[in-house]
């Protein structure tokens, strides 16, 4: 089992930043690619950004630009640094991570985080 563990989210104006961090801990795991997805209320589910474990990234077009998605491997961490905020970027944000086991290598799971709520005001 893996957990993960946000934090950062919180009340900002519209123009200011915020940075998300989540860590992945328990036992037996490596993690492969880490995201972040947001949900706002009535809309689906969908994907900010995501870095695989080599490094390579990919956003969202409505956050090109103005968000970061970094990693720590060594602290199996993930961050997300969000400039320039919009009142449409309100939402819960979520932690996402690909991972697999020493009991089953072959195999790929995914964790999520619990969410975090961002709200900017304009």
């Amino acid at each position: 089992q893996v957990q993960l563990v946000e934090s950062g989210g919180g009340l900002v104006q519209a123009g200011g930043s915020l940075r998300l961090s989540c860590a992945a801990s328990g036992s037996d795991f490596s993690i492969k690619h880490m995201g972040w997805y947001r949900q706002a209320p009535g809309n689906q589910r969908e994907l900010v950004a995501r870095i695989t474990s080599g490094g390579a990234t990919n956003f969202a077009d409505s956050v090109k630009g103005r968000f970061t998605i970094s990693r720590d491997n060594a602290k199996n961490t993930v961050y997300l640094q969000m400039n320039s905020l919009k009142p449409e970027d309100t939402a819960v944000y979520y932690c996402n991570a690909e991972v697999s086991h020493s009991d089953s290598p072959l195999s790929r799971y995914n964790y999520w985080g619990q969410g975090t709520q961002v709200t900017v005001s304009s």
